[in-house]
């Protein structure tokens, strides 16, 4: 498995249940990154170090890893955390000779790379990288989907997707019965602070709401590039504006238990795993209109959608839920139902890993 995803060793629970399932089911490896805490191999796992230009510098030396540890360890298939991993294990397969099936996960818009997140400096490779990951999406030796929009991403770059089944999601914390509604009106962003999450446009919305409901509160949950945004927001509105950087998934849970509703104006989005989240808690979600959300939440249903770029349309819709609370109430009722579907465990998905590299084996 190789992908981009930090990890720190010794595993947290979280992640022990997956990869122990994983186990009973296939020899595995790993390539990843690591949190600069803790080991950076074991048995399975060999992590990078964090350190200057270590995104550059993964990319750059991952063929070669993979082309390493092909020779030494001899697997039947390559997983794939993007079509941007996919062509690094192309690369290595090249390079090491060995006959070897590559898989790719497609869990969002691979594009958004360079678009939409980290620095600005990222643009420049905008073209290259889109000719990378589409022809890895053509070489591979299957493509899986994690849900029908990112199936119709894959359809897109003219490859049909293998099985699709959701993405591993340890969902423990957000399974117990829902809490009702709080009183006191809240709306929860949890996300990472990048410009494919829409943080700047939230920040707009939430400057445009918030006058018109003063008795409510917007609680921000993340960390990234648009830091400063989300200062300036807090400063600007220091009754109605609270921000934490992290949070630990039980606390996240009772961040949502706290909340009226989450709101998730992304202008790109994959699976969403935080809708889901939020939908398991008995929340609605004031979401966008793209991407993935719309496999998640059904507008008047279980949440509301709204175009990315419609920041007053957004601003009326919190309004709207944040001051209504029977209707935030009839649209929470109809979340957890809707969210169930999407729950899969760390059994169920390592089976579902086996039967997909044996069905890329047989071909």
């Amino acid at each position: 498995m190789a992908g981009r995803t930090r990890y720190r060793l010794p595993l947290d629970a979280t992640l022990r249940r997956k990869f122990d399932a994983l186990e009973r089911e296939l020899e595995v490896r790993v390539l990843g990154s690591g949190t600069g805490v803790g080991a950076t191999s074991d048995s399975m796992f060999r992590l990078v170090p964090p350190g200057p230009l270590d995104g550059p510098l993964f990319y750059a030396s991952l063929p070669f890893r993979i082309a390493r540890e092909l020779r030494s360890f001899r697997p039947h298939a390559i997983l794939t955390q993007s079509p941007y991993e996919a062509a690094a294990a192309l690369a290595g397969r090249a390079l090491s000779r060995q006959d070897v099936r590559v898989v790719v996960d497609v869990h969002g818009d691979w594009r958004t790379f360079t678009r939409l997140y980290g620095s600005t400096a990222r643009r420049v490779l905008t073209s290259l990288a889109d000719r990378l990951g589409t022809a890895a999406l053509r070489r591979a030796d299957a493509v899986r989907p994690v849900s029908p929009y990112t199936a119709g991403l894959i359809r897109d770059a003219g490859v049909e997707p293998a099985a699709e089944f959701p993405a591993y999601m340890d969902l423990e914390p957000f399974l117990s019965p829902p809490h009702p509604l709080p009183e006191r009106p809240r709306a929860l962003f949890v996300g990472v602070l990048e410009r494919y999450k829409n943080v700047d446009g939230l920040a707009k919305i939430w400057s445009r709401a918030a006058p018109r409901v003063p008795e409510a509160t917007l609680h921000l949950v993340g960390r990234g590039t648009l830091r400063p945004v989300v200062e300036n927001l807090v400063s600007a509105l220091p009754e109605q504006t609270t921000w934490s950087q992290t949070l630990r998934p039980e606390e996240v849970a009772r961040a949502f238990d706290d909340s009226t509703l989450l709101v998730l104006p992304s202008r790109s989005e994959g699976m969403g795993r935080v809708v889901v989240e939020a939908l398991l808690r008995g929340r609605p979600v004031l979401g966008s209109r793209v991407g993935g959300i719309p496999d998640l939440v059904e507008d008047g249903v279980n949440g509301v959608l709204r175009d990315p770029d419609d920041l007053a349309g957004f601003a009326d819709a919190l309004v709207a839920l944040l001051s209504d609370r029977a209707a935030a109430q009839r649209l929470a009722a109809a979340a957890r139902p809707s969210a169930e579907r999407f729950v899969i465990g760390a059994d169920e998905y390592a089976t579902r890993v086996r039967a997909l590299v044996d069905a890329v084996l047989r071909r």
